[in-house]
């Protein structure tokens, strides 16, 4: 199921990945099951990620240096849209992100067209280490903040995004700013609001080995994606209405048709 009878083909699964080496493969092998069309852009890895995909048929892009997440995500939208994707879907490369659950957003996307769909780490969230549990929650307000709505799970890279929001060609931001960013600029510029749906965030893969760290530092990023936001809220004024406005909707949430 997808969008007005769009089909898997007709998304692009985006995946940018650095130093992915160790589980690019099961993480591909695992999404080509529920979508075909498969972008993985490689951030300058000196690991041998791309390597790993050699025979599989996906697309790998690669950026001779490390560019950051903001400007790998630019990549597999300019790709997917000049290849006239009707929407994309984003996961991480590290395998913190289930692919099974990737039809389960494109079912949300069908129930509210026009929507981001998040992939919102909402089940057993207590497993999850304190200061990310914190690190989160202070994102989120944040970026209702800036965007005008609450949303849960801002820091989630798994995603639905119209193709209205991946043609956006102009969103400022660099590394995990560049993702917070998005969501503003879809709803101050285009009115595309966020549903979340619930998932589970995975601490081992499917061998049962353990995933790599994650890249996001949540003091370093978080303080960038912090002082980004606040520069929002400060330009689209009337800074204490709009909070008490935003603070008193509830997360939009799609637990399933």
């Amino acid at each position: 199921m997808a969008e007005h009878g769009m089909r898997t083909g007709e998304v692009a699964v985006v995946i940018p990945a650095l130093n992915e080496a160790l589980r690019i493969r099961e993480v591909v092998e695992q999404t080509l099951r529920h979508c075909p069309w498969v972008i993985v852009v490689d951030d300058g890895s000196d690991d041998g990620t791309g390597e790993q995909l050699r025979d599989l048929p996906v697309t790998v892009l690669r950026h001779p240096q490390r560019r950051g997440k903001g400007a790998a995500l630019r990549s597999g939208f300019a790709e997917a849209h000049a290849r006239g994707a009707r929407g994309v879907l984003t996961l991480d490369g590290d395998g913190q992100h289930d692919p099974a659950d990737l039809p389960r957003l494109l079912e949300a996307a069908a129930r509210h067209p026009r929507c981001i769909v998040i992939g919102a780490r909402l089940r057993h969230r207590a497993a999850a280490p304190p200061h990310r549990r914190m690190a989160n929650a202070f994102g989120d307000w944040g970026v209702a903040w800036a965007a005008g709505h609450r949303i849960a799970d801002t820091q989630s890279g798994q995603r639905y995004y119209p193709a209205s929001v991946i043609a956006l060609g102009d969103v400022p931001g660099e590394d995990f700013v560049f993702e917070a960013q998005l969501l503003i600029t879809a709803a101050r510029r285009l009115g595309v609001h966020c549903v979340s749906v619930p998932v589970e965030t995975r601490y081992r893969g499917d061998d049962g080995g353990p995933l790599r760290r994650s890249h996001f530092r949540p003091l370093r990023d978080l303080y960038r994606i912090t002082s980004h936001v606040v520069r929002q809220v400060l330009a689209h004024g009337d800074v204490w209405n709009e909070y008490r406005r935003v603070r008193a909707q509830a997360p939009r949430l799609d637990a399933g048709g």
